[in-house]
């Protein structure tokens, strides 16, 4: 199985030679990574010049550029025209798979009714303060429900068989419309793990998650399809079995419900004011991964 690996990034510095690194030492025995293709949706700080080293010492390594920063979507669509593989994977440059990840995430793909697989992702936070634990139960919420209907976002891999997709804040929730649409099935993959920051500010926070709620809204209204977290009752459901009697996780589950909520309401203005999401301002606490 060859795959493309498509990485789109924007001043992604502090990381980008960490991932590519985790890629190009994967443990692979079925699928062959035949190009790892890095836009660089108008970086202006050293992300280019990392890329271009890399370059150097391998040619399945490419970098494709712009001066003016177009938005993930577009800069996704840049990478479908020009991957050749039948299958393609697209990982978030703030993200570090597993060394087993990329081909965990492949392999179902192997089968003619799926189109499209997500992994698993985990936040390095620690649990030690609200913000951190805030994360931990988002995530784990997302992989609970991830189990019944799969959520997409950080690391995907999807059949080639799209040729574009809108501008829109949720790239890979649109992917995911657009392959289960053509009527193949999507599969969550729970070992195929990737590794990434949540943020550790409310005010990054609030950014990120109001921007996902409109975009989901967006998606649903344009194109009548919901994703599974779009649901508040799913997610209170589901965040009953990860209740604590302990006061202080009762006191910041409380904290992460409200923020949540907060941020959803916002997501909610934002998208009945039409404000567009689809170029988004960096929550800059997610860029420093360590791991």
């Amino acid at each position: 199985m060859n795959i493309s690996i498509g990485i789109m990034a924007f001043n992604e510095e502090k990381n980008i030679s960490r991932l590519l690194k985790a890629l190009l030492s994967q443990k692979l025995k079925k699928v062959r990574i035949k190009e790892i293709i890095v836009v660089s949706d108008g970086s202006t700080d050293e992300t280019n010049e990392i890329v271009r080293k890399f370059m150097k010492e391998n040619k399945m390594v490419k970098l494709i550029t712009g001066n003016k920063r177009i938005g993930k979507a577009l800069a996704i669509n840049s990478f479908i025209k020009t991957a050749s593989s039948k299958i393609l994977v697209l990982e978030s440059a703030d993200t570090l798979p597993r060394e087993d990840s990329i081909e965990k995430l492949c392999i179902p793909l192997l089968r003619k009714n799926v189109g499209i697989c997500v992994s698993h992702p985990i936040p390095i936070n620690k649990k030690d303060s609200l913000m951190g634990f805030t994360v931990n139960l988002l995530w784990s919420l997302h992989h609970k429900i991830s189990l019944k209907s799969p959520k997409f976002g950080e690391l995907i891999a999807f059949k080639n068989i799209i040729k574009a997709i809108s501008n829109t804040a949720v790239d890979e929730e649109c992917i995911a419309m657009l392959i289960q649409k053509k009527g193949l099935l999507a599969k969550y993959v729970p070992d195929a793990i990737v590794f990434n920051k949540g943020p550790t500010t409310i005010q990054d926070f609030l950014r990120q998650r109001r921007r996902i709620y409109c975009g989901h809204l967006e998606l649903k209204k344009e194109s009548h399809y919901e994703v599974p977290t779009i649901s508040n009752f799913n997610i209170l459901k589901n965040l009953i079995s990860y209740l604590d009697i302990n006061p202080k996780h009762l006191i910041w589950t409380f904290g992460a419900v409200m923020l949540e909520m907060y941020a959803r309401l916002l997501g909610m203005i934002d998208f009945y004011s039409r404000k567009d999401h689809a170029v988004w301002k960096i929550a800059e606490s997610t860029k420093r991964l360590r791991s």
